[in-house]
């Protein structure tokens, strides 16, 4: 078999090479196609659960992003508001200066009356009470920028960090696709063959045991008319690629296959499956309808959605493309109604 003599060569040139120092001890190399098939579905798990941390840190920046520019904007606005009370604050105080500058008694003596006196004092009180008005909307706007000036620098850092999550996702996903596809590579066309074959048994046989079950007993009852649109829209997708992080129209991952069927259904999800799972009203199995969401694997790491009889369409993972399966061909986790009303 390929897989054992490529390991055999492998295990000779490291033998060979005994005299350097010893790296890490790494995964053990898989030797049977069982081995490879295991190894194979750990990879592209791994690739689907960054997949999902890196499209929240992309859905995180955005809104961060967003709110950093608005933010940005506010300040500019009350800068120039704290630049014209400034401005403002400065000529009342020239003219109080210029008016108010001498004694009361001499301006008792260089008044005509008293009327004008009393017109003098009540003309500087309103000036007073002017300045005093201006002083405290120039605190205001101070302090208001001083807050906004912090709530930028905190968003600005929780940006940072969701690219950095973004950035250090899109690593493990293109290490992990890369290892896979080394890895089927290596097989033979024979091998390969059976690979596959393998993998459908082990979906055939996951599937009957979920019949058995009884779980799915019931289920099916006719979708909403939102729930119709969305299964039109994912059965229209049937043959195209998967791609991790996609959205369509051309490609997509598991997530973004569903949540954009939903959209067209004129309703906005979460964009992850993990938020899906988390986010959305839940129902049984056996209050399923096309168009409900079945959520997979303990830490919802994949969706697809029900559109009847037993059958889900879902994007499967990297090098396969939108395609038919059964409902109980992985395990599932629980069920989601993106349009359950309250």
């Amino acid at each position: 078999m390929a897989v054992v003599a490529l390991c055999a060569v492998t295990a000779s040139a490291q033998g060979a090479a005994s005299a350097a120092p010893s790296p890490e001890p790494g995964p053990a190399r898989p030797t049977t196609l069982a081995e490879v098939r295991e190894e194979l579905d750990r990879l592209y798990h791994d690739a689907e659960v960054a997949t999902d941390t890196y499209n929240a840190a992309e859905e995180r920046a955005a809104e961060q992003s967003a709110r950093v520019a608005a933010l940005a904007e506010e300040m500019a606005s009350g800068k120039a508001a704290l630049k014209r009370l400034t401005s403002r604050m400065g000529a009342a105080a020239r003219a109080q200066y210029r008016s108010g500058g001498l004694p009361l008694d001499v301006q008792l003596l260089l008044s005509t009356g008293p009327e004008d006196l009393l017109d003098e004092v009540g003309r500087a009180r309103q000036a007073q009470h002017g300045v005093d008005g201006l002083l405290r909307e120039l605190t205001r706007v101070q302090k208001e920028l001083r807050t906004k000036s912090e709530v930028s620098t905190a968003q600005l850092r929780k940006l940072r960090g969701s690219r950095k999550a973004g950035a250090d996702a899109r690593e493990r996903i293109e290490k992990r696709i890369a290892a896979a596809e080394a890895l089927e590579a290596r097989l033979e066309e024979k091998e390969r063959r059976r690979l596959l074959e393998m993998q459908k048994e082990s979906a055939d046989e996951a599937h009957a045991e979920f019949l058995r079950s009884g779980k799915l007993k019931g289920a099916g009852r006719g979708a909403s008319e939102e729930g119709a649109i969305a299964v039109a829209f994912v059965t229209e997708q049937l043959g195209k690629p998967y791609e991790w992080a996609a959205e369509g129209p051309d490609t997509y991952d598991c997530s973004g296959l569903t949540s954009q069927a939903w959209a067209a259904a004129k309703r906005t999800i979460p964009r992850t499956s993990q938020e899906q799972w988390r986010q959305l009203p839940r129902v049984g199995l056996k209050d399923m309808r096309p168009g409900d969401l079945i959520i997979y694997h303990k830490d919802a790491s994949h969706v697809g959605m029900y559109v009847g009889g037993g059958s889900i369409i879902h994007a499967p993972r990297p090098g396969r493309n939108i395609t038919v399966a059964d409902v109980g061909s992985m395990f599932v986790l629980g069920v989601v109604r993106p349009d359950q009303r309250p």
